[in-house]
């Protein structure tokens, strides 16, 4: 495996001050899915903004193949690292078509408009995110979870090594929360890489190749899913209204469910 993306002793602290991302060390390499996971207010969606170079570290460095992110270009950027956020600010006026189009605009001259292999490019993404026949629909016409699926295709059009995800599956129905996984997971093993930020930990435990742990800004726990998804990694982080299992064999991964006794489901306190 070839290490494609890198990151040394991230730190971030937003205005207030409300420390974000403190201290985080990171290694992404070639094939790899990194799932991070941890509870609201963690750091997980600004480790990934620092990571795809949307936010400048106070502290520490990003690399992208070895050479510093701040020290590319908006384009080499792009086809180096494509970054699928959790929605749009605001939905554009333009076809699902149009706007997956527009992932590739780091490959496009903008004299000569896309080519074939763009539209090659675009037309495949379209179809692996389940959003092909959608594709003279507006944006605006779309469901959230088509519109989910349509935020993929644009960032797999960008053909990028790196693939940043947050949230991927919010607001989708489980078979589209598999195939979307799935999806990611394909990317990553043909030698690409994908970091997806979550708090479904038992999608993590299914796809991922190393999980990310962190809480109150920081890299509590990394390894693999079995490793992770321990009583002892968990509770410290999450709580102790945690159950849980593994699948039967021959898959045995764990899973982990949010659970509380009879006694308790009642009340949010736990009281009488």
């Amino acid at each position: 495996m070839v290490t494609l993306l890198s990151a040394r002793s991230l730190s971030y602290t937003y205005p207030g001050p409300v420390r974000a991302v403190e201290r985080v060390d990171f290694q992404l390499a070639s094939d790899e899915l990194v799932v991070v996971c941890g509870p609201n207010g963690s750091g997980k969606s600004t480790l990934l903004r620092l990571l795809g170079g949307l936010l400048t570290p106070q502290q520490g460095e990003v690399t992208v193949d070895g050479a510093p992110i701040a020290s590319l270009s908006l384009a080499e950027r792009a086809r180096r690292v494509s970054r699928v956020p959790q929605a749009l600010a605001s939905v554009p006026h333009l076809s699902v078509g149009d706007f997956a189009m527009a992932g590739r605009y780091a490959h496009i001259d903008r004299w000569r408009g896309p080519r074939d292999v763009d539209r090659r490019a675009v037309s495949t993404a379209l179809e692996a995110t389940d959003v092909g026949d959608l594709g003279e629909r507006p944006m605006s016409a779309l469901s959230g979870g088509q519109r989910q699926r349509a935020l993929l295709a644009r960032a797999l059009a960008s053909e990028a090594e790196v693939l940043l995800v947050d949230e991927p599956t919010t607001g989708l129905d489980p078979q589209h929360q598999v195939r979307v996984m799935q999806l990611i997971r394909a990317q990553a093993a043909e030698g690409r890489a994908a970091v997806v930020v979550t708090h479904d930990l038992n999608l993590a435990s299914q796809f991922a190749t190393r999980v990310l742990l962190m809480d109150d800004g920081r890299a509590v726990t990394e390894g693999t899913p079995a490793e992770v998804m321990r009583p002892e990694a968990l509770v410290p982080v999450y709580g102790d209204q945690l159950h849980f299992g593994s699948m039967p064999p021959p898959d045995n991964r764990p899973f982990v469910l949010p659970w509380v006794t009879d006694g308790e489901a009642g009340h949010a306190d736990g009281s009488p």
